[in-house]
């Protein structure tokens, strides 16, 4: 898991540096594991450090009202400049709101959001944005989710996870010790997939390939004490 700085997050933007990160699909796990769900089609979905994700269009797509929030300005514009569409734009307390059709993004601070900022939530659906943070602000990360959605929401996360060196190949493909530690408070952690995966680093393509395992969670509020 890396960690990310939001300095360097708003300077690969500038630097048109997004290719690093952003998928230029729809992810697989998504559209694969999302229907298992069952959810109503007019559901509304929370996707928080969105960035210019597919993966935003694919879940309107299916009905869903989606809102994400994204701290890049220019990631925001992008993701609507690159469908062609001309999104309403007006300022929403601390962050600048874009919406089109069944499409908002909540420019700013995650941190900043509160309950009131983002209203009703069904579903939480978190690609890889909880383990793009550092290992000290995935706490904050978990505790805030926790305050800003209600308890009934749950969270579909999709994780890739290196396998820590010395651990089984039992415990590689079990619920990630510190996710579970971080999550285990508020949720209920079901691992419903995993895809393990041997692949090469593309920085150092002469090290041997190191596995690694994608993962499908499925999170569930447990009741405030």
């Amino acid at each position: 898991m890396t960690g990310r700085d939001d300095h360097l997050w708003l300077q690969l933007w500038r630097e048109q540096r997004s290719t690093e990160f952003h998928q230029s699909a729809v992810n697989p796990l998504l559209a694969r594991f999302w229907p298992d769900l069952k959810l109503a089609p007019q559901s509304r979905i929370f996707v928080p450090l969105c960035g210019k994700s597919l993966d935003l269009i694919w879940l309107a797509e299916q009905g869903h009202e989606v809102i994400g929030v994204e701290l890049s300005p220019l990631a925001v514009q992008s993701f609507f400049a690159e469908q062609g569409w001309q999104p309403v734009q007006r300022q929403s307390g601390a962050f600048s709101l874009w919406q089109y059709q069944n499409i908002s993004i909540l420019c700013g601070d995650y941190f900043a959001l509160n309950a009131s900022d983002l209203g009703a939530v069904d579903v939480v659906y978190d690609r890889a944005a909880l383990t793009a943070l550092s290992g000290a602000v995935r706490q904050r990360y978990i505790e805030h989710l926790r305050r800003i959605v209600p308890q009934s929401a749950s969270v579909f996360l999709l994780t890739i996870e290196d396998a820590a060196e010395g651990d089984s190949l039992q415990q590689a493909l079990g619920i990630d010790k510190e996710l579970e530690c971080l999550c285990a408070p508020h949720y209920q952690v079901e691992l419903t997939h995993v895809e393990s995966l041997l692949e090469t680093n593309t920085e150092a393509p002469e090290q041997a390939p190191c596995r690694v395992e994608y993962k499908v969670y499925r999170l569930s509020g447990r009741p405030a004490p």
